[in-house]
């Protein structure tokens, strides 16, 4: 039985018309039938159900599809990965990360890659850390930058790159706007402007503030790092964020934390145990060696 058999068999299976089938495949209708006959012949049962004109895939076709769909797909694989072994540099791959790195990270990396990998295509996906795990475990994308997130599904392998401070920020007119540094704990009487629950960064901080003994007396929850940013400089409280592109536009005075050390780390994230494509696999090293290197 040959490959090409068994796409004849999974359009006629979509389709459940010959015709239709015969010229989606550009073959002639006979041809088709015939091929259709030699694997029901090879494998000793019928798969479709003829009625006059019209045929209808049997238990046994919807039991043999099955197979067929790994099959194909397994030979896909395997001729994309070989076409990328011989023609290094070619392919697609579906990178996301997190929103904070969309900001300057992201563009600055994606403005390199021409140079080292002219031929290689993204499709880019900004997202939560949650969404972005989500898109990891449902196979959609391939890569992710994001904090190190973890699947009750599958492994997620991660791969740390860098680490980022976060900064204590103010008002400008607060009473600790002249401070450079600050215990986290002396925030305590303070309210606090927070990431939304569901975001990483919001876990992060909620643990940092948990370890200085503080209990944040939250008063809005922003969906991105600017609207905290923007609230804390219209003086409704204070936060704990990364140093993010353009703070310094807002009304706030950003200070370093010296107890507890502050920050969060930023790595590259797949699923363990799911292919991997050749373009996805060299971006990934790509990326440990921008980065660590």
């Amino acid at each position: 039985m040959e490959i090409q058999q068994l796409e004849y068999f999974k359009v006629v299976a979509e389709l459940q018309h010959m015709t239709n089938a015969a010229e989606r495949l550009n073959i002639s209708q006979p041809a088709l039938s015939k091929s259709i006959s030699n694997i029901e012949q090879e494998i000793g049962v019928p798969l479709f159900d003829r009625q006059g004109r019209s045929i209808y895939l049997n238990r046994y076709g919807k039991l043999f599809l099955e197979s067929v769909n790994i099959i194909l797909d397994e030979f896909d694989k395997a001729k994309e990965e070989i076409s990328g072994l011989v023609r290094p540099g070619f392919g697609e791959v579906s990178f996301g990360f997190i929103h904070t790195l969309g900001m300057s990270v992201v563009p600055e990396l994606m403005a390199h890659i021409p140079i080292k990998y002219p031929n290689m295509k993204f499709t880019l996906t900004q997202s939560s850390s949650y969404n972005l795990l989500k898109g990891l475990e449902e196979g959609n994308i391939d890569l992710c930058l994001s904090q190190k997130i973890q699947s009750k599904i599958m492994d997620i392998q991660w791969v740390e790159l860098w680490s980022e401070e976060l900064f204590v920020i103010v008002p400008t007119n607060h009473k600790f706007a002249n401070r450079d540094t600050i215990r986290l704990e002396e925030i305590r009487d303070e309210q606090f402007i927070s990431i939304k629950r569901g975001n990483a960064l919001r876990q992060i901080v909620d643990r940092f503030l948990e370890q200085a003994g503080v209990t944040a007396n939250t008063t809005f929850a922003g969906e991105e790092m600017h609207t905290v940013a923007g609230f804390v400089g219209a003086g409704l409280g204070v936060s704990l964020i990364p140093d993010i592109k353009g703070l310094n536009e807002y009304n706030v005075k950003k200070i370093r934390v010296t107890e507890p050390i502050c920050e969060r780390k930023i790595g590259i994230s797949w699923a363990g145990g799911r292919y991997l494509s050749p373009a996805a696999t060299q971006f990934k090293n790509y990326l440990v060696e921008y980065y660590k290197g």
